[in-house]
């Protein structure tokens, strides 16, 4: 299957996106509000959240619109409608991490609403305090297309992403985890079925497979 890639991000626009990200975590922690936040959206709280699995990624999408404008679209991708996800990392360990699947909004906007929501939103941890700021790392990766593999197993471990549906359950997970848990193609779909709640073998049976790419971009620890 052939899928329209988006270009990839430019050096400032990579800047740009984690300084975003950064100054998100810091207003919802309440240490300082960002310079470029839009009043009245600090937290960027949607009505929905994503549900993160045990395995320290999350397995769905804030579906919520944003709760406030960004006043004027940022230029080139960021302005553009993008998916994403925030990854916290506290001294290297997962601390919080939330996403939005479909390109739904601008990409800066969804950014930096999904980085407060990383903050102080994931039911698996406690809000990111002020303390732990200048300890936390922010990861943010951006999502190309989602779409249908004709071989789910010939998805590519550090490039593609997973997202495995099956009436209410899903579970996602994204490139970098296989890459840190030295899993092939195989057990990545494995485990994005027992993440969704089924059986391991579930994307050879009944449950939908879709994959997509992802562009990392990550502060250094």
């Amino acid at each position: 299957m052939t899928v329209s890639v988006p270009p990839a991000l430019s050096a400032a626009e990579r800047r740009a996106l984690l300084r975003l990200a950064r100054a998100a975590v810091v207003a919802a922690v309440g240490a300082a509000p960002p310079a470029d936040a839009p009043a009245g959206s600090a937290s960027g709280a949607p009505a929905k959240s994503t549900a993160p699995a045990a395995d320290g990624s999350p397995s769905a999408a804030a579906d919520a619109p944003p709760p406030g404008s960004t006043g004027g679209d940022p230029p080139g991708r960021l302005g553009r409608p993008g998916g994403a996800f925030v990854t916290l990392r506290l001294e290297g360990r997962l601390r919080g991490c939330v996403g939005h699947i479909e390109a739904s909004d601008p990409l800066a906007e969804t950014v930096r609403r999904v980085a407060a929501l990383a903050a102080t939103a994931d039911p698996r941890f406690d809000a990111v305090t002020a303390a732990e700021l200048p300890r936390v790392t922010v990861e943010v990766s951006v999502l190309g297309p989602l779409y249908e593999p004709d071989d789910p197993a010939s998805l590519k471990i550090g490039r593609h992403g997973v997202v495995v549906d099956d009436g209410p359950c899903r579970g996602l997970l994204l490139p970098q985890v296989a890459v840190e848990r030295g899993w092939d193609a195989r057990r990545f779909l494995r485990e994005a079925c027992r993440k969704a709640g089924l059986s391991g073998n579930a994307w050879r049976r009944t449950a939908r497979v879709r994959v997509f790419d992802a562009e990392v971009i990550a502060e250094p620890r």
